[in-house]
């Protein structure tokens, strides 16, 4: 821990007071390794850096001529803010800005590129804030990030409709909401594969209709026998594995989509040739674009599902090391741990 200044806002951005942040499997590569971080054009090593992405507070300050929202609202934050000016952007595909990592140009993504999460205070452009209901807690707003990076690759870069199947590779964060997301969509049948059983488990909570544990049954094969042999409409392939891939590649339908929302650590070899015979398309995703997160925030809200599932563990910001030990060695079957800011609320109880 060490004392750094306030931050303060400009023009069209707001000062959040962090009152929660869960940690995501992202910010443990940023400590351990530097990437997918670009500060000042290198790692972030040694700048003075602030990690940390998915957090929510209340709105501490307003920068000049902010009328949009109001000191004291409770706001989770999306992590990206683009340019606002190139092809991607203008798309809404900020997430993909062509100007990512120059602040000089306006963009920031605060964790990666600029001062995240893992403080008492931080800067959010008003285009990243969703407001939260009252009757959400702090820790499940945590969530919206994760939840909307879900609806993003389903919905938005996807096309999902109703009726339409879903798989779902890796019960992690990301792949146990995107079953949530699904089947709040009307997907059907949603189909989650995995190896942990508490996981799988709770994805049946979430509304997964089948669960296929890699272990005991060929995931192929149990695709393609509930979806009349012709394989799914939509993969979201969660564990980034060179036999996971290949397993989505084989288990979508001719024309189906297979959404990568893991970063592998290692080239893979594929199946190319299938994709191509099959007419499959693969598209990547990253983060939460064309304002997902405020769709996700609606979903949940409405109870359409319940994010809080994959919520396992708390605890203060002073324990930050320890929370990330329970993340990154899965302590207990961590999935998600949520850091909260015990300091931020007590002085605002004071204030009251």
């Amino acid at each position: 821990m060490r004392e750094k200044p306030t931050p303060v806002p400009s023009r069209a951005e707001v000062l959040v007071r962090i009152d929660a942040v869960a940690i995501c499997a992202t910010d443990l590569e940023i400590i351990h390794s530097g990437s997918p971080a670009s500060i000042h054009g290198g790692l972030p090593f040694n700048k003075s850096f602030t990690p940390g992405h998915e957090y929510m507070g209340t709105v501490a300050a307003l920068g000049p001529d902010v009328d949009e929202f109001r000191i004291g609202e409770r706001v989770s934050v999306e992590i990206h803010a683009g340019c606002g000016q190139c092809k991607r952007c203008r798309q809404g595909m900020y997430t993909s800005c062509l100007n990512y990592g120059k602040p000089e140009k306006g963009h920031r993504a605060n964790g990666f590129t600029t001062d995240g999460g893992f403080a008492e205070y931080a800067v959010n452009h008003i285009n990243t804030l969703a407001r939260v209901p009252d009757g959400m807690s702090d820790a499940e707003a945590t969530l919206v990030v994760t939840a909307g990076t879900s609806m993003y690759g389903l919905t938005e870069l996807g096309g999902l409709v109703a009726g339409e199947s879903v798989v779902v590779i890796g019960p992690g964060p990301v792949g146990l909401l995107a079953v949530a997301v699904a089947k709040a969509l009307g997907a059907s049948p949603v189909i989650l594969t995995g190896t942990r059983k508490k996981r799988l488990a709770i994805g049946q909570e979430l509304g997964a209709d089948r669960v296929i544990n890699i272990n005991d049954e060929d995931a192929v094969s149990v695709v393609k026998q509930l979806t009349n042999g012709i394989g799914a409409d939509y993969v979201v392939e969660c564990a980034g594995t060179e036999a996971t891939l290949n397993q989505a590649i084989h288990m979508t339908n001719r024309g189906g989509k297979i959404c990568l929302a893991a970063f592998p650590h290692e080239a893979a070899t594929l199946d190319i040739a299938h994709l191509v015979r099959n007419n499959i398309y693969a598209y990547g995703i990253r983060g939460e674009g064309r304002s997902a997160t405020h769709r996700a925030m609606e979903l949940m809200a409405a109870k359409r599902f319940d994010a809080t599932k994959i919520h396992t563990h708390t605890f203060p910001l002073a324990d930050l090391p320890t929370a990330l030990r329970y993340a990154r060695d899965r302590v207990d079957d961590a999935i998600k741990v949520v850091v909260t800011n015990r300091k931020a609320e007590a002085i605002a109880s004071a204030a009251e």
